[in-house]
């Protein structure tokens, strides 16, 4: 463990010099410029030397994976907390608290939305990355959809498709909103978004209950 200056720990400088690293390199980003970034550019940037990117990055691609790991859990945590406070209320409170605390881990600093919904011009191991942590917020949807409307769900493919859906749509409509191609407010955009997630989550449960009980019908019917 690194010596204390200043009451200051090492593994606390360290974590400080990451955090440098990690708001110079979303920058660059959410620029899309992060084909033509550099270590030396981003140790400028977080007015760190260089050697200091490899205390905690073993390339760019880490940095950047990194980022968008950041963006996700903040998003993931700030949607799990919300719906845990809720979780007594009805769904439509539910959906529009879920909503709210998700757009706004994303668009009060828009180039996080620009990052993690957009995609930037990066290697395919970062687009990978990227890909891989959508589908684990659609897997929190998903859980969360089964919770409130039932485990029949599971049996449905709606419940893989109406999620992936919600989360698709919703990323496109945060990014029109951060980029200017829809006027309206922050708080509109909430409840349009909850209201489209009540209908599909709602349309979806209904259609697969209907579909459990036409297949137990038919069951019932063959010999």
């Amino acid at each position: 463990m690194g010596r204390s200056y200043g009451g200051v720990s090492g593994a606390d400088r360290q974590r400080e010099r990451r955090s440098r690293l990690l708001e110079a390199a979303l920058a660059v980003m959410a620029h899309d410029e992060w084909r033509t970034a550099t270590v030396e550019r981003l140790c400028s940037d977080a007015g760190l030397n260089k050697r200091y990117f490899y205390e905690s990055f073993s390339d760019l691609d880490g940095v950047a994976e990194a980022v968008i790991d950041d963006i996700s859990t903040s998003v993931r945590d700030a949607t799990l907390l919300a719906v845990t406070a809720v979780v007594t209320e009805p769904i439509e409170q539910q959906a529009l608290s879920s909503v709210s605390a998700a757009v706004h881990a994303l668009v009060d600093d828009p180039r996080r939305a620009r990052v993690l919904l957009g995609g930037v011009a990066a290697s395919p191991a970062v687009h990978a990355h990227r890909a891989k942590v959508m589908r684990g917020l659609t897997a929190v949807l998903i859980e969360h959809a089964r919770s409130v409307h039932g485990v029949e769900l599971e049996h449905d493919a709606l419940a893989l498709v109406a999620p992936a859906f919600v989360v698709g749509g919703s990323a496109e409509a945060i990014l029109s909103f951060v980029n200017g191609s829809i006027s309206i407010t922050v708080d509109e955009l909430v409840v349009q978004l909850a209201t489209l997630w009540l209908i599909t989550g709602n349309g979806a449960a209904a259609v697969a209950r209907s579909r459990l009980s036409d297949q137990a019908a038919g069951a019932q019917i063959d010999p």
